[in-house]
């Protein structure tokens, strides 16, 4: 199955109609990420099939969480090679993107993927998330919050619900076997005022792979002590 497909039927099981528009922009989008993953690490996944499965679908998959709306404004933290947020971003043009990442090198990546697949109304962060999300005009101030990182969901809560306003969303992107992570969890996501609203299983198209949603609406403002300062909540994790 070549390329365009795997988008198109892929993008049908996953409930979304993916024209040829955004198609050639995911093309664009895989072309740069392999040529610049030649200079910098950016990913493993380098076989086109992979790629529109494992980094672009899979991304897609975020608006199975039913909390993404159209001119939502959201932050991608340690978004890493661009995902989940470009691929959001691609499919909902108005989408008021932010992408926080620790590596500069990251960050110029991603402008220039931005500027060359078309993609506007997107701000490039560079710098980490615990001290982002103390600073006036970041912190409480978006309506989705999403991260694809490998950190415990503990950890990933201190990072991202900072960011995002009462009434808002963070979406984890997380493996199939999260039942253990999400009890440990509970004691951050309350304090950090959040609340477990939803466990979405996916089953990646064209795939044997599951992942999970987990979904945490954010029900009362963050204590100010959080986040805590850079390196102490993988430390030191809220439990």
């Amino acid at each position: 199955m070549n390329n365009f497909d795997i988008l198109k039927k892929g993008g049908e099981e996953l409930g979304l109609d993916i024209d040829g528009s955004m198609i050639d922009k995911f093309l664009k989008f895989k072309d740069l990420l392999i040529e610049y993953n030649k200079k910098i690490n950016l990913t493993g996944i380098t076989e086109d099939e992979e790629v529109m499965i494992k980094h672009f679908l899979d991304s897609l998959s975020c608006f199975s969480s039913g909390v993404i709306k159209h001119d939502s404004k959201i932050i991608d933290v340690g978004t890493g090679a661009g995902f989940p947020g470009v691929p959001l971003k691609i499919y909902y043009e108005d989408l008021k993107l932010t992408l926080l990442d620790s590596l500069n090198k990251r960050i110029k990546y991603l402008e220039d993927v931005c500027s060359k697949i078309g993609l506007v109304d997107v701000n490039f962060l560079h710098g980490r998330a615990e001290d982002y999300g103390k600073k006036e005009g970041y912190r409480e101030s978006f309506d989705v919050a999403v991260a694809r990182a490998v950190a415990d969901l503990s950890v990933l809560c201190e990072y991202c619900l900072p960011f995002v306003k009462k009434g808002g969303f963070f979406i984890a992107q997380k493996g199939p076997d999260v039942e253990e992570e999400i009890k440990n969890s509970k004691k951050a996501i309350e304090i950090l005022g959040g609340k477990l609203i939803d466990k979405v299983s996916i089953n990646l198209p064209f795939s044997d792979i599951t992942h999970s949603l987990i979904i945490i609406e954010k029900r009362k403002s963050t204590p100010k002590k959080y986040p805590r300062k850079a390196g102490i909540p993988v430390k030191n994790p809220i439990r």
